[in-house]
């Protein structure tokens, strides 16, 4: 690490602490020939290969961008699409790899952009997953109505009980004492 004072090319790490998140590194750093300190913040670079075989560093805003055209018209704030890209990002770091494909990534938006907003997942999946007909849309809306189903279905397994006083389905309600 060079010093940005003296541009001498070495320096010493003086205390290293991880940030709040985890993702990154800060090191106070002393140049042994100027003894001046400065600050370094390490992380640890993703890389996308894209289809042509180009290589470039991963950004939250292209995931940004490119959900927001999914999300288009539908009730998602730049809030939530902020944080949808945080959680796409420590999902790919969780994986630990070093180097992702572009369309590695696309798949991994999925899940996240699913709970926030079928519509938009709807819109983001017929991209990625390349849906050639209805029958895709079909089958991909069936899969999401299953799991409506299965997670309403502990709910509609115990029905109400009725409490004393309430009226049951074509029973007359009989009017209140007046007070």
């Amino acid at each position: 690490m060079h010093c940005p004072f003296c541009r001498h090319a070495d320096s010493r790490v003086v205390d290293s602490r991880t940030s709040d998140d985890g993702s990154s590194i800060r090191r106070r750093r002393q140049c042994p020939q100027c003894s001046r300190r400065f600050t370094t913040v390490e992380t640890a670079s993703l890389s996308v290969v894209k289809r042509s075989g180009a290589t470039e560093p991963f950004s939250r805003e292209k995931i940004v961008n490119g959900v927001r055209k999914a999300c288009q018209g539908r009730p998602v704030s730049e809030d939530d699409l902020a944080l949808l890209a945080q959680r796409v990002e420590e999902l790919i770091r969780s994986t630990g790899s070093a180097e992702l494909d572009a369309y590695e990534i696309g798949l991994t938006i999925l899940g996240p952009l699913r709970d926030l907003d079928e519509v938009a997942y709807l819109r983001f999946a017929s991209v990625y997953q390349a849906f050639d007909s209805l029958d895709d849309f079909e089958a991909a809306i069936t899969v999401l109505r299953a799991e409506h189903e299965g997670s309403a279905a502990p709910e509609a397994a115990a029905p109400p009980t009725a409490a004393a006083g309430d009226v049951g389905p074509g029973e007359p309600s009989e009017p209140s004492p007046a007070r």
